[in-house]
């Protein structure tokens, strides 16, 4: 890549290049992308959160507050206080993209050193194999539920896990096409979830009852206000789920797009989100006290709307799918430097879809997923404060080559730190996600040492900003970072050192070095050619 793509004077005067076709294979991974192939708008971006959340994945979690005792109204209440709360953390999320032209786990390293944005990997991962598992056990169970009742095949282990499996690979299958193909089946999915929710006002208009309130005695927790707050925290853990991958789609916005439309089409998509949640919610009072949502849905949906259940799951389940493994396996194939992004994006497929058999068809899903989702806010949100605090004293400067140092086989630049990682950051993050964890209440896989001290009440996402926030601060005055990684206007509210960049060297010995040499050489033969 020529120094002018890596560099801010020439983007707003690049010629673009035409969009790729749906069907040609993304070519790009986690390096910069060159201004002249940031052909998305912000449109696309509000797009792709609202279609990769439309679904009935995101359905699921609407349940959860009924299936945890709350009336109808009060589960109501909690899913739009949990999906606002979510949506202010996520919002800078999508600014990092189109500065660094990369996605947020490489971003990060401005934050936690280029090695040490491991972290951000780390919690991609975690993310993408609890959505993706989500989707697919959800989209599989609406399939299984319509062949049960509109041709009476019986339900059975076999029947769930081929079934699984032929969504699974589909999932796979698109995310190996790339962005393009993803983002078409997104707009798929968020025209024909819509109408399908919205017909269910027609469906279920005769068994629907706002008033449904099951009494005191049902609440999960023992009382209304920590199953309300565990209730709202589930809801938020969706558009928390998106923070490791907003930069995968935001990274190929130019980056002249303003910061109010960044933050305006994530505020958008995740308000949106809010059509699935409300749906969840209501549809979860038809069919309160059933073991299996989806299938007993199925069940007491009129014929014709059942038909559609099963069309859209399967399109939804894509959807999700996708968009979860998308950033993931685009993520570690810098991490394992051998893997492609392709191969990366089947490996990490083929672990998830293991997950998914192994947690539905042997384990308890409500306890699985609510462990997962607490280990996701916990441990991401205090990563995605640090990333927004970073960004504001840094006044959204960034040296996007000096990112790519890692993944290159480099060492050295604005970003290396301490062998590759910044301890300011690390430690900050460590710290909040272990006193975090030590408040989590998720019942019955985490349950931390002072969750009791609450009285019930879960106050780990308290402690986790509030830990984020001072340690992350604190670090930064008490051993301030080198000018050289702010802009020519100097930090913003901390102060900064003398201390010289290291300068950028190649590591000969290692694999990356190696792999990114030879990507090199065939770019030159296939230019001269």
């Amino acid at each position: 890549m020529t120094p002018s793509e890596y560099g801010d004077n020439d983007a707003a005067a690049t010629v673009l290049n035409s969009r790729p076709k749906v069907t040609d294979v993304e070519v790009h991974g986690i390096d910069m992308i060159p201004h002249k192939d940031r052909t998305s708008t912000w449109v696309d971006l509000l797009r792709i959160q609202f279609g990769g959340a439309n679904t009935f994945a995101t359905v699921l979690l609407g349940t959860f507050p009924i299936v945890l005792g709350l009336s109808f109204w009060q589960a109501v209440l909690a899913v739009v206080l949990g999906v606002l709360v979510g949506t202010v953390f996520l919002m800078p999320m999508g600014l990092f993209g189109p500065r660094t032209g990369t996605n947020n786990a490489v971003s990060s390293g401005a934050f936690f050193g280029v090695r040490g944005r491991v972290v951000g990997s780390f919690l991609s991962l975690l993310t993408a194999i609890a959505f993706y598992s989500i989707s697919v056990w959800v989209s599989g169970d609406a399939l299984v539920g319509a062949l049960n009742r509109l041709a009476g095949i019986e339900d059975s282990v076999g029947l769930r896990t081929l079934v699984y499996g032929v969504i699974g690979v589909l999932v796979i299958v698109v995310v190996i096409y790339g962005f393009q193909f993803m983002l078409f089946v997104n707009k798929t999915a968020v025209i024909a979830n819509t109408a399908l929710i919205l017909m269910a006002f027609v469906a279920f208009s005769g068994t629907f009852d706002a008033s449904y309130n099951p009494g005191p005695d049902a609440f999960a927790l023992g009382g209304f206000w920590p199953t309300f707050v565990l209730s709202a925290l589930i809801a938020m853990s969706n558009p928390i789920s998106f923070g490791a991958f907003l930069g995968d789609w935001s990274r190929y916005i130019p980056k002249a797009t303003p910061v109010r439309k960044l933050m305006l089409a994530t505020f958008l998509g995740q308000l949106l989100t809010l059509i699935p949640f409300i749906f969840g919610v209501a549809t979860a009072t038809i069919v309160a006290g059933q073991a299996d949502y989806v299938f007993a849905l199925i069940q007491a949906s009129p014929i014709w709307y059942a038909v559609l259940l099963m069309l859209v799951a399967f399109i939804g389940g894509l959807s999700t799918g996708t968009t979860s493994l998308y950033g993931t396996g685009l993520d570690f194939s810098s991490v394992l430097p051998r893997f492609s992004r392709v191969q990366a994006t089947i490996t990490i497929g083929i672990i998830a879809f293991a997950f998914i058999l192994t947690g539905r068809l042997f384990f308890d899903l409500l306890g699985a997923v609510n462990a997962f989702i607490g280990a996701i806010i916990v441990t991401t949100t205090p990563w995605m404060v640090i990333m927004a605090i970073g960004f504001i004293v840094r006044r959204g400067y960034f040296k996007p080559r000096d990112l790519q140092v890692f993944n290159q086989g480099k060492v050295g630049g604005a970003y290396w730190f301490t062998a590759g990682v910044n301890w300011r950051g690390m430690v900050a993050w460590i710290g909040a996600a272990v006193i975090g964890l030590m408040f989590a209440y998720y019942p019955p896989v985490i349950v931390g040492p002072l969750s009791q001290l609450g009285g019930g009440m879960d106050y780990s996402l308290i402690a986790a900003v509030v830990s984020a926030v001072v340690l992350y601060l604190g670090a930064l005055w008490i051993w301030p970072e080198s000018r050289g990684v702010f802009g020519e206007d100097g930090p913003r509210g901390v102060a900064s050192s003398d201390t010289p960049l290291a300068e950028i060297v190649t590591d000969h010995s290692s694999t990356a070095a190696k792999v990114y040499a030879k990507a090199e050489a065939r770019e030159k033969a296939d230019a001269n050619a």
